[in-house]
């Protein structure tokens, strides 16, 4: 049984002393169960005994015990007791505790069973411990109850403040807005238990803002509490809140935020001109479209609320005056629309009105969101320049009118009130740099009256109009000029010979036949004929009748030449020439003879189609002129690619030739393959490996040295003469067999004298024999000999070694016999070349036989 005390609560000692006694008559009056009937809470097994489950005694079920928080004090503060119902008092039960902070933050009589907690807790980081409880016989350390699981819950005390974790706040209100507008909710938390006690039960006050603000003392929501706040009079607010727990009792703890308000603009405020009547002065010489004056009206509200739109409202000054506003100055610009005249009009009044352009209807009972002012214009006088009847001028005068026509004339007059006499002039610029052939102007101008005369012969057809330009300037001040566009249109009259318009020779069929028509012709005239051009046709009155072709005249302006005769012939003649007279219908009437060039052809399509069989051909294969050069060029660049690919491949059989005096260094290349396996005169490597070895002394065999050919020489000499007898060939060797065997002899002498030569005076012999060989070219060369040396008795494993083992390995051939199947294939090969070379030596000795008998060899076949 479970008999435990804590601060906040424990059991009354007479249920305590209840529980004991009826513990006790329960004991005391305890019969044992009937041996034969199982339990409810037993299991029959299969021997028939039964299996009892015991449950646990209530007295050893714990639930939770309860300790205050942020304890302080000397000694550790009583959480609870543990009692087991087999502890009679002599210390025989040992409790135990484990689980959360067992041993370090409770701590527990193992004899008494009396639990304290032995640091100050913190609800806040962790609000329960969950432990285990556990009575052990402490003779025996036999579990005397099962082990329990209990609960220690930290009781919360008012040791946090309320806080607002997202202050300070920054909001905005409309201005003008009704008592009791919403502004903002703000929430204030607080760390303790909610559920205990009055510690987090939070009430909202406000300590700064009022009378313009108030807050909800629940939920924390604040609103207007003022109302027609102008933003204008006061814009900002700065509101205190307070929130405090323990629900606003005293002893309970508060915090406070800052809610910064601002009120928001509203169109409460119409425009206002600062005063009412403006004057503004103005020169006539302003020009149009340029501002003369500002005007501004003031609005105390901001951004588009304080937006205004000018407006002209008088139809005076809305004709020669316009305003448009300045988004950004917001500033009423007024501009010229018409040129001011001094002499006309010297004084000009505008009502202008300033009107909001965004209005709102909450705010009408306020008036009319407009403002008007009058804006006076005074016009000053100023010396203008002459002022020209008319913005432009157009005249006209007839080509080949005399020097001195009038073309017409320009005027102008001061606009002031003076009238000053004005002279005129001719104007320059580029489209004024118009000469005649005697290096003169077309036009000139007479100073007082301005009257604009020719100064030369002028031709339609080269220029029909002309751009002049007059300036006028008063005589009492010149530097004040204006000037006028004049153009002038040369009026065309009859002056050229119209002309047959055909530049190309007309085609006559072969095939044509008397009366057909072999072309229509028209005629071109350079003159202007206003109702349109009318042209007649006809062959020359005083030539003789063309037998070939006549003219006929179709009234149209056109005319059909005709064949007179049939078969045509390009052979007989191919070239016809017709004069044709053209008259026009101007006044006075002019005529010009063209002469007509007609070739005859054979012509493709039974004559219908006017182009030559000849002419024909390349249109008919689709080749144009340019398509042809293209052709033949692309053919040039080819054979040129030929050409020098030829070029270069016989430069590269141009062998290298050296000059005597040429002595510089060179390096050669030469890509001469060599003989293959075959070859056994190209390169022996025994030569530059082993000296002693060296089968055989190479010379160059491209040039035949002195020495060697005075050596055969000489040796020749002292041969003995061949026997008589033999024939060419079978009484003694050739040339060349001789050559071989004094080659042959002069080896044999030179390996016996390198036998036991050093290899040091090998080199310099052999340095000495290159310097003075005359057959090398003359540049440095680079020649290597590689020896390995004769000083170990084992002898050398290759081949190279001894001049025998270059020159054959047929002693070792019967070896590959022995060496199993791996090398069967090598003694093959090896016993091939061996009875090959036995075949060769053979045939040798039979030949030398033969000679030295003086036989004749048998001939061999070419």
């Amino acid at each position: 049984m479970r008999i435990a005390s804590s601060s906040r609560g424990y059991l009354p000692p007479f249920l305590v002393c209840l529980c004991f006694i009826q513990r006790c008559y329960g004991a005391s009056h305890h019969h044992p169960p009937p041996a034969k009937v199982p339990s409810r809470n037993g299991t029959r097994l299969a021997n028939g005994q039964t299996e009892v489950h015991h449950r646990p005694k209530r007295g050893w079920i714990w639930n939770q015990f309860f300790v205050l928080e942020e304890h302080i004090g000397p000694e550790s503060q009583y959480v609870g007791k543990l009692h087991s119902n087999s502890d009679k008092g002599d210390g025989s039960v040992r409790y135990i505790l484990s689980g959360e902070g067992a041993g370090t933050i409770f701590i527990i009589d193992e004899v008494t069973g009396d639990i304290h907690a032995a640091k100050s807790l913190d609800r806040e980081r962790k609000s329960h411990y969950v432990l285990h409880a556990q009575a052990l016989d402490r003779y025996t350390e036999e579990a005397l109850e099962p082990k329990s699981e209990f609960i220690i819950k930290v009781q919360d005390i008012n040791d946090n403040a309320p806080k607002f974790p997202e202050g300070p706040f920054v909001v905005s209100v409309p201005e003008m807005s009704e008592v009791g507008t919403s502004v903002i909710q703000i929430t204030a938390t607080d760390a303790d238990d909610p559920t205990y006690g009055n510690s987090a039960r939070i009430v909202y006050s406000i300590l700064q803002g009022q009378p313009y603000f108030s807050v909800d003392p629940k939920t924390g929501i604040i609103r207007t509490a003022l109302n027609n706040m102008d933003r204008e009079a006061r814009e900002h607010y700065a509101v205190v809140i307070q929130a405090k727990d323990m629900a606003g009792q005293v002893g309970g703890l508060s915090g406070s935020t800052t809610i910064n308000i601002t009120l928001s603009d509203v169109n409460d405020n119409p425009p206002k001109f600062p005063q009412k009547n403006y004057h503004q002065y103005v020169p006539e010489s302003a020009q149009v479209g340029k501002p003369v004056a500002k005007i501004k009206a003031n609005d105390e509200d901001l951004g588009v609320n304080a937006e205004i739109k000018y407006t002209i409202i008088n139809s005076e000054g809305a004709n020669t005056f316009s305003i448009a506003t300045d988004r950004d100055s917001r500033e009423g610009v007024v501009s010229l629309k018409k040129p001011l005249n001094y002499e006309r009009k010297k004084t000009y009044t505008l009502h202008i009105e300033g009107t909001n352009t965004h209005t709102d209807p909450r705010f009408t009972y306020l008036g009319s969101f407009k403002d008007t002012a009058t804006l006076k214009f005074t016009v000053g006088d100023v010396d203008e320049p002459p002022v020209f009847s008319m913005e432009y001028y157009i005249m006209d005068v007839y080509e080949n009118a005399p020097p001195g026509t009038e073309v017409g004339a320009v005027t102008a007059r001061d606009p002031d009130s003076r009238n000053s006499p004005v002279r005129y002039f001719m104007g320059t610029n580029e489209d004024e740099e118009e000469e005649g052939e005697e290096g003169v102007r077309y036009f000139t101008i007479d100073a007082d009256s301005g009257v604009i005369r020719t100064t030369g012969l002028l031709d339609r057809e080269a220029q029909p109009w002309h751009n002049i330009t007059v300036m006028a300037s008063e005589v009492d001040n010149p530097s004040l000029l204006s000037q006028v566009a004049v153009t002038t249109q040369v009026l065309d009259v009859n002056d050229n010979a119209p002309e047959v318009d055909t530049d190309e020779e007309v085609i006559v069929c072969e095939s044509s036949r008397p009366g057909q028509v072999i072309q229509t012709i028209a005629a071109v005239d350079k003159d202007d004929f206003a109702n349109g051009q009318r042209f007649s046709f006809a062959l020359p009155s005083q030539l003789p009748p063309n037998p070939n072709f006549t003219l006929k005249d179709n009234e149209d302006s056109t005319a059909s030449i005709v064949a007179r005769r049939r078969r045509f012939s390009h052979l007989t003649q191919e070239l016809y020439h017709l004069a044709v007279v053209v008259w026009d219908g101007g006044e006075p009437v002019l005529s010009g003879t063209s002469t007509l060039t007609l070739r005859v052809c054979p012509c493709r399509g039974q004559g219908r189609a006017r182009t030559c069989q000849g002419e024909a051909f390349l249109t008919a294969a689709g080749l144009s002129t340019g398509a042809l050069v293209a052709i033949l060029l692309c053919v040039a660049i080819l054979l040129a690619i030929v050409v020098l690919f030829i070029t270069l491949r016989r430069s590269k059989k141009e062998p290298l030739i050296f000059s005597e005096e040429d002595v510089r260094e060179n390096v050669v290349t030469y890509d001469d393959e060599g003989g293959g396996e075959e070859d056994t005169e190209a390169f022996d490597i025994a030569a530059l490996r082993n000296p002693a070895g060296a089968e055989e002394l190479k010379f160059r065999r491209d040039v035949r040295p002195e020495s060697r050919q005075r050596h055969r020489r000489r040796h020749r000499r002292h041969r003995p003469p061949p026997r008589e007898g033999g024939a060419a060939r079978g009484g003694g060797l050739s040339r060349e067999e001789e050559e071989e065997e004094e080659e042959r002899e002069e080896r044999e002498r030179e390996e016996q004298r390198l036998d036991a030569a050093d290899v040091h005076e090998f080199i310099k012999q052999k340095l000495v024999e290159a310097d003075l060989d005359a057959s090398v070219p003359p540049y440095d060369s680079l020649q290597t000999y590689a020896y390995e040396g004769g000083g170990s008795p084992a002898g050398s494993i290759s081949s190279l070694d001894s001049p025998a083992g270059a020159r054959s390995g047929e002693g070792e051939c019967h070896l590959l016999d022995d060496w199993g199947p791996a090398f069967q294939a090598l003694a093959g090969l090896c016993g091939e070349a061996r009875a090959e070379a036995e075949a060769v030596a053979a045939a040798a000795a039979s030949e030398e036989e033969l000679v030295t008998n003086g036989e004749e060899l048998p001939a061999l076949p070419i």
